[in-house]
């Protein structure tokens, strides 16, 4: 399972990227706007600092509208992953930015259907937010079990990526059923470094290594 980090901030990208476990980032308008500066000008640090794929989404909500951001954002550097609404307009610029060969991450998904339509659509990604799935009552991970199941049954080349990650549970049942790609904040990814069990053996051969 690929591990991205869902962030804007130049510092907590260059801390996760110091422990080797990211291969991308995702960022969206709510992030890129807490951080101070030209959000083209981080989001051009962002791809700089990270080789894989950074996700940044698109603000119109017509496709002419969108396509024309699409254009303007990849130019800023090759890594660059546009992400898109999963609504009509959006899929219709999923499918006209796949056969122009420009990567794309559908958001804004909480449902298998979304998903499947946006997949059909040529979507590299699809993100289904899992924590705001919880939020309102609903399984969250229920529809990364589905979207493996129903991708499998048709090859679908499409990468599930976990989105609205907020514990480290999430992480594991991710992984475990077998999602492609995951998307976290930084507390999350650095909790997942932590087990009491880890701190009371290291504690305990520190200790035995004072009395020698």
């Amino acid at each position: 399972m690929k591990i991205f980090l869902d962030s804007a901030n130049i510092e907590q990208i260059r801390q996760a990227k110091a422990l080797g476990a990211i291969e991308g980032v995702t960022t969206n308008p709510s992030l890129l706007a807490k951080e101070k500066g030209d959000w083209k000008k981080i989001v051009r640090q962002i791809c700089k600092e990270i080789e894989g794929p950074v996700s940044v989404e698109v603000i119109a909500t017509e496709s002419a509208a969108m396509l024309a951001e699409a254009r303007d954002l990849v130019k800023i550097a090759p890594n660059i992953v546009i992400k898109v609404p999963i609504t009509i307009e959006g899929l219709k610029t999923i499918k006209e930015l796949h056969e122009r060969g420009i990567e794309t991450n559908a958001t804004l998904v909480f449902s298998a259907n979304q998903a499947l339509l946006a997949a059909k659509a040529g979507a590299t990604f699809v993100s289904p937010f899992i924590g705001r799935l919880d939020d309102v009552g609903q399984d969250g991970m229920q529809i990364i079990q589905d979207l493996v199941t129903i991708f499998r049954n048709y090859e679908l080349s499409t990468q599930i990526l976990a989105a609205s990650i907020r514990h480290s549970s999430h992480f594991h049942q991710a992984a475990l059923i077998g999602a492609d790609a995951i998307t976290i904040p930084l507390d999350v990814l650095l909790g997942l470094t932590k087990h009491p069990l880890t701190d009371i053996g290291l504690a305990k051969f520190l200790a035995d290594w004072a009395k020698k």
